[in-house]
């Protein structure tokens, strides 16, 4: 069932909440579980490397809440480089332990593929597991689509398999496939900007991308 979906600019006190979720919608799925095998430590792994972008979100890029707090989009600015949270690699080894590593390397591939150009990234869009199909997710996009528009700005993002049309009917195009080792394959999009042309995706010198792309 549809329902209408209020959204609002996320507070520095919804940062644990939106973390929460987020780490909630990618739980149950491959990505997750090649993140982190172990499925006794995987909400809990997920939910502190999560809250490291989230609060990182806070100061470099914005975050957006349906009202009855069930599903966020979190994005950065890359309008030009921005640093990587505050310790990053001491904070990512205190709540990741032994998969930090898995962590590290999908941050690599991931990098290696998205702009170095100002552009916009859509790092998490995410819907509660018990909230999902009545709308959230498409009001959120819309929402998302309004603002570039705005901003005239391209924009990336990494969709798991099978999300692809989604991101499609908001302008996003399909760029090579990312395979993670022994893992899900992963789909990086770009939108253009509406008076700009298309967007290189690679550079010797590639932006500091971490591993923020989720789209559940």
């Amino acid at each position: 069932m549809e329902i209408v979906v209020r959204i609002r600019a996320a507070r520095w006190t919804d940062k644990e909440l939106v973390a929460a979720l987020i780490a909630d919608a990618l739980h149950p799925t491959p990505l997750a579980a090649w993140l982190v095998p172990d499925p006794q430590q995987r909400r809990q792994v997920l939910g502190g490397v999560i809250g490291i972008w989230v609060e990182h979100a806070m100061f470099f890029g914005d975050i957006h809440l349906t009202d009855d707090l069930t599903a966020a989009t979190v994005g950065f600015h890359r309008y030009r480089p921005i640093p990587p949270p505050t310790n990053y690699r001491i904070r990512l080894t205190d709540v990741a332990g032994g998969h930090a590593d898995r962590f590290d390397l999908l941050d690599s591939l991931l990098s290696a593929k998205q702009p170095t150009e100002p552009h916009y990234h859509l790092a998490f869009l995410a819907v509660r597991p018990d909230a999902q199909r009545a709308g959230r997710g498409t009001a959120l996009l819309t929402h998302h689509r309004s603002r570039l528009n705005r901003i005239d700005l391209p924009s990336w993002t990494t969709i798991p398999m099978g999300r692809e049309h989604l991101l499609a009917r908001y302008g996003y195009t399909p760029r090579p496939a990312i395979t993670l080792p022994d893992g899900p394959t992963l789909h990086p999009m770009r939108r253009n900007s509406r008076h700009g042309g298309a967007m290189p995706i690679n550079s010797a010198q590639p932006v500091d991308n971490r591993w923020q792309d989720l789209h559940m």
